[in-house]
């Protein structure tokens, strides 16, 4: 049995352990991470055999939020078990995906499976960068192809101090949320959101990251040294024979293939400029063929020409427009290295929705739909970060007719949540409060063409359809995707501005910014380098703020500001605050009040514990009876006030009147007529309308009642109807009104 190995090392005044040969023995490799009470398992294994007629390395990143890690059991009634994973933890998955991927051998074709599993949290320490730590260490002793370790840490920003991983009560606080992983010196991923953070403010936050997270990687390093990893790598180097002939055939074919390519492709790729997605595919596709005839004529069989192929065209391709960005300053397209693409934008653009904004870059086209709802369709949300609510919600599509495919829809990937999320992170910032604009609000963006960042087509498009909508955003949001051509060793680099198809390859960067005339609202960063230099950074955010304005100005010019109004098919909301305390007389027993008046208007009410009241109508007339209905249960009544109201019980010491929705009075039988009446009903009717004023509000709270004096009561005294003909004062009074009648009163004036 493999004795446990344990490191544990300071990391920002708290201590980080990692532990190994316990758990999970038969993985290549597994590491348990704990950081405070947060603890995340890591293992990974690779695949013993190649997987054929793949051109791509085949990794797999798996993270798996478990909700005992939290104490928690499932909220529904009938699925305890966790199912699909949740949004969150797509996106957690991917980040770390996208920090360890750039350091393997992207030669590889076996499997590698890295899964990270969430075993403890404690509500204070962010499982997210834990993991990132535990997939680096893991990795690190595996013995598999990979150039780590690595580190990650996330830097908050809290009244112009830097906090590094901040706890989740700091994170409430911070205007700042980035996550920086990387080397020693490159950052590899970044990803942040922010409150319009000025770019030397982020550019500073992820240098100062860089080097909070080298504690990390120093420990990851002495867990190194305790773990036989020369064995493993020993052993994954292993081949057997026809493993050994294999490749050596497979080299041989390869050096055909590039002797060929690099004698054509610069002949066919840029003997002329390709202006479209289409023109560069068939020019890539000419390459194809020319070297499939090539290696035909060398009489080299189908399947090995398909291998050659698969293997090195679209690389290859790729290489030949970074060299010639590098030498020549020159991309296929014609542009220069700062220059964007043509931009539209276009708002209003359907009939009947709520809001709707087209925006085009190149061949990048995503048409954004806004539609408004009622606070209480907010997404109610679960996880082991406990229980919260989503009143924003952006969605994207991403359909294969996009890029001119015919596939199957399977339904919503990785990819999509991942775009929709960066999307929505970008907008954040400028959205208006609950209390300025309650609607629930969910924008979808449907790529209807994509070449080179849609998911910045779809940041530019929300922000055009919040405006159409009428959303009171404080200001349009614009995004732009930024690349970096560069040579093996980065000696050489540039920055290119609006990256499209063939500028994303090896060497390449996708460095996604989005941001106001003021500041940066998100950024996301991957790369297909071994690293990005604070150098290569700082010039990234400059250029890209030049970009950034460059797109401001076009959405500016189709919708300078939010309509005024919302559009005619969108609902309306009436919002007002109660006192708390009257929030149980407004809903009443069993929500009995508020239902009805639910009933009655058509409408949808929902209430904050605050007491922020909101009222939901398509029909403004409704919305506003329903505004006064709730305003007449929560009005504190005064001695003196005169009131219309209805007879809703009649007895024989006197009538209730109905003064509001959930309140009745009640008028003595010897102040219903300025002479004596001698039973009630002997004047009014279950159901009459009469005017009262109040007399008195006792200290039990009831409210008694006259009619005297009130000429809108005049046409029931006509005649002095009612009159009693005997004697006595006021229909008996001295027998049951002080005495017992008026005592057996069962709560009178209504309370819920």
């Amino acid at each position: 049995m493999n004795e446990e190995k344990i490191i544990s090392g300071n990391w920002l005044g708290k201590t980080l352990t990692l532990k190994t040969g316990k758990l999970a023995k038969q993985a290549d490799a597994s590491v348990l991470v704990q950081y405070g009470d947060t603890v995340v398992m890591a293992t990974v294994v690779q695949s013993k055999n190649e997987r054929e007629g793949i051109d791509f390395f085949p990794l797999m990143v798996e993270f798996e939020e478990k909700l005992y890690a939290a104490g928690m059991i499932k909220g529904s009634r009938w699925v305890k078990r966790e199912g699909r994973p949740s949004d969150q933890s797509v996106l957690t998955g991917r980040m770390i995906d996208r920090s360890i991927r750039p350091l393997f051998n992207d030669e590889e074709r076996k499997d590698v499976q890295l899964i990270v599993t969430v075993l403890s949290v404690d509500g204070e320490n962010d499982y997210d960068v834990i993991s990132l730590i535990a997939a680096s260490a893991v990795l690190s002793i595996s013995g598999i192809d990979w150039k780590g370790p690595i580190g990650g840490i996330r830097v908050g920003l809290i009244e112009n101090e830097f906090v590094f991983n901040p706890t989740y009560e700091q994170q409430a606080l911070s205007s700042l949320d980035l996550i920086v992983a990387g080397t020693e010196k490159k950052a590899i991923m970044i990803e942040a959101g922010g409150q319009e953070i000025e770019e030397d403010i982020i550019f500073k936050a992820i240098n100062e990251g860089q080097l909070k997270m080298q504690e990390a990687i120093s420990i990851i390093k002495e867990l190194q040294k305790v773990v036989n990893i020369q064995e493993k790598i020993a052993r994954k180097k292993l081949m057997s024979e026809d493993e050994i002939k294999s490749k050596e055939e497979k080299e041989k074919l390869l050096e055909i293939g590039q002797a060929w390519l690099q004698e054509n492709i610069a002949k066919n790729l840029f003997n002329q400029t390709y202006y479209s997605k289409n023109e560069r595919k068939m020019a890539v596709r000419v390459i194809k063929e020319g070297l499939d005839e090539y290696l035909f004529s060398q009489n080299i069989e189908k399947n090995n020409r398909d291998y050659v192929i698969k293997s090195l065209v679209e690389k290859m391709v790729e290489a030949e427009v970074t060299n010639s960005i590098l030498e020549n300053k020159k991309r296929v397209d014609g542009r220069a290295l700062d220059e964007i693409r043509e931009l539209s934008a276009e708002i209003g653009i359907l009939p009947r929705n709520h809001g709707a904004g087209l925006f085009s870059r190149g061949e990048t086209q995503v048409l954004s739909i806004v539609t408004l709802g009622a606070p209480g369709m907010e997404q109610s949300l679960e996880g082991i970060e406990g229980q919260s609510k989503k009143r924003y919600m952006h969605h994207y599509n991403f359909p294969p007719f996009s890029v001119g495919e015919a596939s199957p829809l399977r339904g919503t990937g990785r990819r999509e949540i991942g775009h929709g999320a960066l999307a929505e992170k970008a907008l954040i910032p400028v959205l208006p409060s609950k209390e300025d604009f309650p609607y629930t609000v969910r924008v979808v963006s449907e790529t209807l063409g994509s070449n080179g960042s849609s998911s910045m087509g779809a940041t530019c498009g929300s922000s055009l359809a919040l405006m159409d909508a009428g959303v009171p955003i404080k200001c349009h949001v614009a995004g732009i995707a930024m690349g970096i051509a560069s040579n093996a060793d980065m000696s050489k680099w540039e920055i290119l501005t609006d990256i499209q198809d063939l500028e994303d390859g090896k060497g390449g960067m996708d460095f996604k910014i989005t941001g106001t005339r003021k500041g940066l609202t998100a950024i996301q960063l991957d790369t297909k380098t071994n690293g990005l230099t604070e150098e290569i950074i700082k010039k990234t955010l400059e250029q890209g703020r030049s970009a950034l304005n460059t797109v401001l100005d076009q959405l500016e010019k189709a919708i300078p500001e939010p309509h005024a109004d919302l559009s005619p098919y969108a609902p309306r909301i009436i919002s007002f605050r109660v006192d708390p305390e009257k929030i149980g007389s407004i809903i009443g027993p069993g929500g009995k009040i508020i239902n009805k008046i639910i009933e009655e208007t058509d409408v949808s009410i929902d209430i904050d514990d605050d007491g922020l009241v909101m009222i939901t109508s398509t029909n403004g007339e409704k919305g506003q009876l329903a505004e006064k209905m709730i305003r007449e249960i929560i009005k504190e009544f005064e001695a003196g006030e005169i009131v219309t109201g209805k007879v809703v019980r009649i007895m024989d010491f006197g009538a209730f009147v109905q003064i509001s929705a959930n309140q009745d009075g009640m008028v003595h039988v010897s102040e219903l007529a300025p002479y004596r009446v001698d039973k009630p009903s002997d004047l009014v009717n279950i159901g009459d309308t009469v005017q009262v004023k109040i007399k008195e509000i006792d200290a039990q709270g009831r409210i008694n009642l006259t009619m005297k004096g009130l000429p809108e009561n005049e046409h029931l005294w006509k005649d002095r109807k009612g009159e009693s003909q005997g004697e006595g004062n006021g229909g008996g009074f001295s027998n049951r009104g002080n005495g017992n009648g008026f005592n057996k009163r069962p709560n009178f004036n209504k309370k819920y």
